[in-house]
């Protein structure tokens, strides 16, 4: 039988509801060295008393219910709290394999443990497979022959996603919900014990980080209404934009988490199984009717392949990336590693 690591991360910021994600179960304020914005990550603080620092460590529910289905079904069970990178990385030390002649860190692709990461946003399962990535991606100068050829980073662990806010299926689609992956807990721990793993595409970045759904680069004011912005979008040779145009705002998809602006469809079908990212620009056109009176329609340019480059003209533009926030003031450069990660679904 299988052990299983059920693991929490400890800061959930990017959560609604407070720091533990849950319409405040603590009242306690975000921790020290909760998620940045580029990570989704817990990037420091120590773990110390919880009483003292006001956090909460008694595990949500979802997770005790989950725990209590996988041991029924006879799996060895853990449940840890991640507080840190170092803490996360920890778990992951676990699916090493065994050792290579060329010195490289490699998963095992016959591990008898299996992971179930307790998310409560699409940056905290992000948070997890970049410490993935970044503890398994070799250097450039050590690439092994039995890396794929479009890949950086070999077949990355299978990881069972346990949501931790069933609402979300609903009213915002996360990727789980897009996956059609189960949300009830004792569901998740058959897929875990019973299921397969599906192969999904993976972003990387050239700022370290990763994206599982996708990112959407643009401004908006305190009414919420889109701001103009340019920048030159590059997908593959195709260029969308050449930094002259006003825009809207830059759409770039694995899965189809940002495939909508209000009511402008800006992505058309993205799969995070084909092997490509699609991208779109939304750039407002205006035009004059017949009387002379000006108009204003939102013109969309679309292109799909391997690789998508941005880069902002006039200062910095805000972007989300799987939920997180951040902003771009250079150029930044997603590409595609095909199947690189993997969940396990029944």
């Amino acid at each position: 039988m299988y052990d299983v690591v059920l693991l929490t991360l400890g800061s959930e910021r990017d959560a609604p509801g407070g720091a533990c994600g849950s319409g405040g179960c603590c009242g306690a304020a975000p921790e020290k060295g909760a998620a940045t914005a580029d990570t989704g990550a817990p990037t420091g603080g120590t773990t110390t008393d919880a009483a003292a620092d006001g956090r909460c460590d008694t595990p949500r529910v979802p997770v005790l219910a989950c725990a209590d289905a996988l041991t029924a079904r006879g799996a060895r069970v853990e449940t840890v709290t991640a507080r840190s990178d170092a803490e996360i990385d920890e778990v992951l030390a676990r699916f090493d394999g065994p050792t290579r002649p060329d010195g490289l860190t490699w998963p095992d692709p016959d591990s008898k443990t299996r992971l179930v990461v307790a998310s409560a946003s699409d940056a905290q399962l992000r948070a997890v497979v970049r410490r993935l990535v970044r503890r398994y991606a070799p250097p450039p100068s050590r690439r092994p022959d039995d890396l794929p050829g479009n890949r950086t980073v070999p077949d990355l662990p299978p990881i069972g996603v346990l949501p931790l806010d069933p609402a979300r299926s609903t009213t915002q689609r996360d990727l789980a919900a897009q996956l059609g992956l189960p949300r009830d807990p004792a569901a998740v721990a058959a897929a875990v014990l019973d299921g397969t793993p599906r192969r999904l595409d993976l972003l990387r970045n050239d700022g370290g980080s990763v994206t599982l759904d996708g990112a959407l680069v643009g401004a908006a004011d305190d009414n919420g209404r889109p701001l103009h912005w340019r920048g030159r979008v590059e997908v593959d040779d195709a260029v969308l934009s050449n930094g002259d145009d006003p825009l809207l705002a830059c759409a770039i998809g694995n899965a189809g988490g940002y495939a909508r602006l209000d009511d402008v469809a800006l992505l058309g079908a993205p799969d995070p199984m084909d092997g490509l990212v699609e991208v779109a620009v939304a750039v407002p056109v205006v035009t004059r009717s017949a009387l002379g009176r000006k108009r204003v329609r939102l013109e969309v340019r679309r292109a799909r392949g391997r690789a998508v480059a941005v880069l902002p003209r006039e200062g910095k533009v805000p972007f989300l990336d799987d939920g997180a926030e951040g902003e771009l003031s250079r150029k930044r450069s997603w590409w595609t590693e095909p199947g690189a990660w993997a969940v396990w679904a029944s």
